[in-house]
């Protein structure tokens, strides 16, 4: 028995020696590729503290200033941008350049009040209207951007202009994917006249399915092609626009209807006495699936290791309309009350920005465009003057808020002009003056025009010395523009 076993146990020696070389292999190649990868994650953190930052601009279209949930909003989920809310800034006085899309657009691209370039309207789709557009001058926001290195991106709504040499392409977008009219029908991505109007760049593209679902792919898709660059990207969702088409909409109840040249995107609109009803529900639908767009869009970014490194900015260029909520402000759209230019402004840049902070500052679309050109080191020509001013300072703390005096015009349906200076806004309706005190009274509900008439006349005065400034010219469209 002990015979037998000797040349056993020997083997079991040599199986035991077997083990123990193959177990130590197996640590040596782990600790092997952990220091590969280490090493690989630790220059890629190098390359990024040392790389410029990123910005990442998020634009709705018609949202109320109180649609969302750090805003007040109850009847929808917007978890996406209540998060974004929490880890950064979320301004409770910004405005829209203007009550409508392009005007909004012009000074968000111009970093100008919209009067200097004649575009107080939204561009129309009709015929006459569409000849008209933004003329690309080379110090736009996109073009700065590409001249200083950046890969440049727009992805979804344009407006401004519908001739190549008005487009995004002109201005120096490097990719744009989107329409370049004011409304398009979600699932046809047609114009109410029924031209098609999806582009890749300057070419017409046919891509089905939800038009906010592959905005949001598009965007993704940008942030993953271009993630070893410095990049803008603009992600320009035409939600929650009409018409309200819903996502998931069953084909049977899609409408597809070509309309007259003559009526142009007013056609797709749906008010509340419109034959085809809306709700407020379908309203929200459209909310909630444009915030899951915003979710992927910042779980790209914190994919490719780039949140610390990217400054993302979420707003609206304009105040809602009738099936949004502008709570706590009156009137909405088209108008210069403040339920019309009113808007949500979120903030997001960590290690630079404060989290969960919630500031008064005093804003306008066209303070981005000179927060942007400053925090990406873009030279601005000695000639070209800008109307914003970089907010960053202040919403970090390194410096105190700054005392704004603002102003708007538009000229339809009825002239209206707004300055607001400090707390005081005064608001020409008509040929009606309205003084308030917005910083107590944001829903315009107490006029105290009589207490004050020195004030009264000291900003109408303002007013007019801005107009001056500004250029007393209004290019109204040939065409009706409309609401878009």
């Amino acid at each position: 028995m002990q015979v037998r076993c000797e040349p056993l146990l020997g083997s079991a020696k040599k199986e035991k020696r077997l083990m123990l070389v193959r177990h130590v292999s197996r640590i040596l190649i782990i600790a092997i590729l952990f220091h590969a990868t280490f090493s690989d994650a630790a220059a890629q953190a190098t390359v990024r503290a040392d790389r410029r930052p990123s910005v990442v601009l998020i634009l709705m279209d018609d949202l109320g200033y109180g649609d969302i949930g750090s805003y007040g909003v109850k009847d929808a989920r917007t978890p996406n941008l209540d998060r974004l809310a929490r880890a950064g800034v979320r301004l409770t006085d910004a405005y829209a350049n203007g009550a409508n899309c392009s005007p909004t657009r012009t000074g968000l691209i111009t970093g100008q009040y919209q009067q200097r370039h004649g575009i107080e309207w939204p561009l129309g789709s009709v015929s006459g209207d569409s000849a008209r557009g933004l003329p690309a001058t080379g110090a736009t926001l996109p073009a700065l951007l590409k001249k200083n290195g950046y890969v440049t991106g727009l992805i979804g709504k344009w407006h401004l202009g519908f001739k190549p040499e008005f487009g995004p392409n002109a201005h120096g977008f490097d990719e744009f994917f989107g329409f370049v009219s004011g409304a398009v029908g979600y699932y046809t991505h047609k114009r109410g006249d029924g031209t098609p109007d999806l582009y890749e760049n300057t070419t017409p593209v046919e891509v089905p399915g939800y038009l906010t679902d592959e905005i949001t792919r598009r965007a993704v898709s940008f942030i993953d092609r271009h993630s070893n660059d410095p990049f803008f990207l603009e992600v320009a969702y035409n939600a929650v626009h009409w018409p309200f088409d819903v996502p998931d909409m069953p084909v049977s109840a899609r409408h597809d209807l070509p309309q007259p040249d003559a009526a142009g995107d007013l056609t797709l609109y749906q008010g509340p006495d419109a034959s085809r009803p809306a709700t407020r529900r379908d309203y929200v639908r459209m909310l909630e699936r444009a915030d899951e767009g915003v979710g992927q869009v910042l779980a790209a970014l914190e994919r490719r290791g780039l949140t610390n490194n990217t400054l993302v900015i979420f707003t609206n260029d304009n105040g809602g309309e009738w099936l949004s909520r502008n709570a706590p402000l009156s009137n909405r759209k088209s108008t210069l009350w403040e339920g019309g230019i009113r808007v949500p402004l979120i903030l997001r840049w960590p290690g630079h920005l404060p989290a969960n902070k919630t500031s008064a500052q005093v804003a306008m679309t066209m303070d981005l465009t000179a927060s942007i050109l400053t925090v990406t080191g873009a030279t601005i020509p000695a000639t070209y003057k800008l109307d914003g001013i970089d907010l960053l300072p202040s919403l970090s703390g390194r410096s105190p808020l700054v005392e704004r005096q603002l102003y708007w015009r538009i000229k339809r349906p009825h002239e209206q002009r707004a300055v607001r200076s400090g707390r005081w806004k005064l608001l020409q309706d008509g040929s009606n003056f309205y003084l308030f005190d917005v910083s107590d009274d944001a829903g315009e509900r107490h006029d105290v025009t009589a207490a004050h008439p020195e004030l009264v006349r000291k900003l109408k005065g303002a007013l007019d010395e801005w107009e001056k400034d500004v250029g007393t010219h209004y290019r109204l469209a040939s065409g009706g523009g409309g609401r878009p």
